[in-house]
């Protein structure tokens, strides 16, 4: 369904319990990424809570209303917690939804009943310990150009933005196959613009774990311990530095 929020119009859907306790999953990968994946990744919990998943602004079927900048985006999901009616949500994320999961818990510490949180981390330093997987890795060729102008956010257009991650997704593969690789490159919707803006304006400055210490909500911190782009190291820091989280690898 379409809910305007913040002024935007944005892609949302809704499962479980009316009255269940209210769950709000942010999608990861700002411009490439959809309510698909916290859709697969959280829908599961609609047995008890009331899961809502949606296209934050700029991408997937939403509205591109710019900025699309981390303190707009953890607006957005504000403005959908009073839009569901719940004083208090548990906020989920997986990879870059887990950021503004992360700054929805610090911006709005008293509507959060706890966080949940999927192969995230809490600044940018990770970085080169992703690029350096991906030049010591041999399952896929890469273009370093393509590579260096996506995660610098000099992407073109959306289907520039489509080819560059077609080359990547197989680091993305615990176990390669390409031809679900394939598939998933063609279910995906590209937003040049949002994704730009997350990689020239958003990451250069993202870095919050002086401040994690003062989350106060129960946190589950969960990883795959071949994570190549969020690294198990990055989870074992957020669970050290929030004072109420729980580390679980898998």
């Amino acid at each position: 369904m379409d809910v305007i929020i913040n002024g935007c119009r944005l892609n949302v859907e809704v499962f479980g319990p009316e009255d269940g306790p209210v769950l709000i999953a942010h999608h990861g990968g700002g411009g490439i990424g959809s309510l698909a994946e916290p859709k697969a990744t959280f829908g599961p919990l609609a047995d008890r809570f009331r899961v809502i998943v949606f296209d934050a602004r700029g991408c997937g079927l939403s509205e591109g209303i710019p900025p699309y900048s981390h303190a707009q985006w953890a607006a957005d999901v504000d403005g959908l917690r009073q839009w569901a009616g719940a004083d208090k949500i548990v906020v989920a994320g997986g990879s870059y939804g887990g950021f503004i999961a992360l700054e929805y818990a610090l911006a709005y510490p008293e509507h959060v009943s706890a966080i949940i949180l999927r192969d995230t981390s809490s600044d940018s330093s990770d970085d080169e310990l992703a690029f350096e997987f991906a030049r010591n890795q041999d399952r896929v060729e890469i273009n370093w150009d393509n590579f260096n102008r996506y995660w610098t956010g000099n992407i073109r257009d959306d289907a520039d933005l489509k080819a560059c991650w077609a080359e990547m997704i197989p680091l993305y593969d615990f176990e390669y196959d390409k031809e679900k690789s394939d598939a998933a490159v063609e279910a995906g919707i590209y937003r040049h613009e949002a994704h730009n803006w997350c990689f020239q304006h958003n990451s250069p400055n993202y870095d919050l774990k002086p401040r994690l210490p003062s989350v106060v909500a129960p946190t589950l911190v969960t990883v795959g311990r071949s994570d190549w782009v969020t690294p198990l190291s990055s989870s074992e820091t957020i669970a050290r530095l929030i004072p109420n989280a729980e580390l679980v690898i898998f």
